[in-house]
């Protein structure tokens, strides 16, 4: 004779709700995180792609062994003459000839680049660069902002604060 099992086969509805609950709330609490982890992500991408920008005008100044500008461009084919840099980088020669164009990573939704100048210029030879402060800011505001500093010898850092030590202003 077959034994016949007893008790229930499958779940029951509160367990079901119970578990269903536990996962609302484990989601509910991981969104805030991963959030921060994407604009986290997305800041410290714009500031690698405006370290690359200077470290590449850098280079191209020495090479040359001629001026090389670094600014915002809104259209890819001129600086833009604007201290907001978010549309796009561009590297341009003495003579305003295009070297190169250097979108930002997810232009679309990447932070905000401001510039305390419309164009920082690198000189060829002796290696000076107009100081400058590029400032990366995002929806969270000063306190996850970033700024790029680049020195009189045109050599880039990354801080959380202005040139002078003063909390960042977005």
């Amino acid at each position: 004779m077959l034994d016949r099992i007893t008790g229930s086969q499958g779940h029951t509805l509160t367990e079901l709700l119970t578990v269903l609950g536990i996962v609302a709330i484990i989601a509910a609490t991981a969104v805030p995180a991963f959030s921060r982890l994407l604009l986290d992500s997305r800041r410290n991408a714009t500031v690698t792609s405006a370290m690359h920008a200077v470290n590449l005008a850098r280079q191209l100044a020495a090479i040359r062994d001629e001026a090389i500008h670094l600014c915002g461009t809104q259209d890819e084919r001129v600086c833009s003459g604007r201290t907001d840099w978010s549309a796009g980088l561009l590297l341009a020669g003495d003579s305003d000839e295009l070297l190169r164009v250097l979108p930002l990573a997810g232009a679309a939704r990447a932070p905000r680049v401001r510039s305390n100048r419309t164009t920082v210029r690198f000189e060829g030879g002796s290696g000076f660069a107009s100081p400058a402060t590029l400032t990366i800011c995002d929806r969270r505001g000063w306190r996850a902002a970033r700024a790029l500093i680049i020195s009189r010898s045109g050599r880039p850092r990354v801080s959380d604060r202005d040139a002078s030590d003063r909390p960042l202003t977005c």
